[in-house]
C-alpha cells in the first residue's frame, strides 16, 4: 500500500512543482489504496504531504526567483484566512455544485493560454502601490476560499492569476503561487490536525516522496524555463478539465 502512494507523490510533487495540479494525481490514489478510510482523513493524510512538497518547491524557487512579498505576502494571508472560512463553509453548502462552473472557468483558462503565445513569456508587473495591494488581497480571498471549499486546480488558478492579473512571467508566476498555496494548505492542515484526521504513518512517507517530487519538479522548471512551464501548465489544464467533465457529466 505504502510504495504505490509513495510513487504517486512522487509524481504529484513534481507536477505540483511546476504548475500545480498534483492534487489530480495523490489525491484519487488515496481513495483507491486506502479503502474504507474516512474522507476528511484522506483529506487530511493528502495536505500533509502536499504542503510538504509545496513548502520544499517554494524554497527551491526562492533561492533562484526573486518573488515580490508585496504581492505574494498579502495574497498569503488573506488566502489563509479565507481557506480556513472555505473548509468551514462546506458543511453547509455541496462543493459539487460548483463543479459546471469551474468547469467552464478551467476551459476559458485554458483557451486563452493556447491562444496567446505570448501570455506568460515576459516578466512585465503592471501594478503598484494600493491597486497592487487591493488585486492581491482580492486574489487571495477568491483562491484561499475555493481552495478550502473545493480545492482541485488552485494552483493553475494561482499561476494564471499571476500572470493575467500582475504581469509575471510563467516562472515567477508558478514561484508567487507556492507562498498562497503554501498558506492554503497550511490552514486546511491545522484544521484536519486539530480534529485528528490525518494519517501520519500513510502521510509521512508520502511527504518524503513528495519533496523528493518536488525536487525534480523545480530543478525542471528552472531548468527549462517558462516555455517548459507553459506547455506543462495546458497539460495539466487539459487533465483537469478532462476529469471536471467526467464528473459533472457522468450518470
Amino acid at each position: 500500500m505504502i510504495l504505490p502512494l509513495c510513487l504517486c507523490a512522487f509524481l504529484a510533487g513534481l507536477v505540483d512543482a511546476v504548475v500545480g495540479g498534483g492534487g489530480l494525481i495523490q489525491l484519487p490514489a488515496l481513495f483507491v489504496f486506502l479503502p474504507g478510510v474516512a474522507p476528511a482523513t484522506v483529506f487530511g493524510t493528502n495536505k500533509l504531504s502536499s504542503i510538504a512538497g509545496t513548502g520544499f518547491a517554494l524554497r527551491q524557487y526562492a533561492r533562484h526567483v526573486a518573488i515580490d512579498g508585496r504581492v505574494a505576502g498579502p495574497a498569503a494571508l488573506a488566502a489563509f484566512a479565507f481557506a480556513w472560512l472555505g473548509a468551514r463553509a462546506v458543511s453547509h453548502v455541496h462543493p459539487g455544485h460548483l463543479r459546471p462552473i469551474i468547469l467552464a472557468l478551467l476551459i476559458a483558462v485554458a483557451a486563452y493560454t493556447f491562444a496567446r503565445k505570448d501570455f506568460g513569456a515576459l516578466h512585465a508587473p503592471r501594478l503598484a502601490g494600493r491597486r497592487q495591494l487591493a488585486v492581491a488581497l482580492l486574489t487571495g480571498t477568491v483562491i484561499g476560499f475555493y481552495d478550502g471549499f473545493f480545492g482541485p486546480g488552485t494552483g493553475s488558478f494561482l499561476i494564471f492569476a499571476f500572470i493575467g492579473l500582475f504581469g509575471y512571467d510563467f516562472l515567477s508566476a508558478s514561484a508567487s503561487a507556492k507562498v498562497v498555496n503554501v498558506m492554503t494548505n497550511l490552514a486546511a492542515l491545522l484544521y484536519f490536525a486539530a480534529t485528528g484526521q490525518i494519517d501520519y504513518a500513510v502521510a509521512l512517507p508520502m511527504a518524503a516522496c513528495n519533496v523528493l517530487g518536488a525536487r525534480a519538479g523545480t530543478a525542471l522548471a528552472l531548468a527549462r524555463g517558462s516555455r517548459f512551464v507553459r506547455a506543462l501548465f495546458l497539460v495539466v489544464a487539459a487533465a483537469l478539465i478532462l476529469k471536471f467533465a467526467y464528473d459533472t457529466f457522468r450518470p
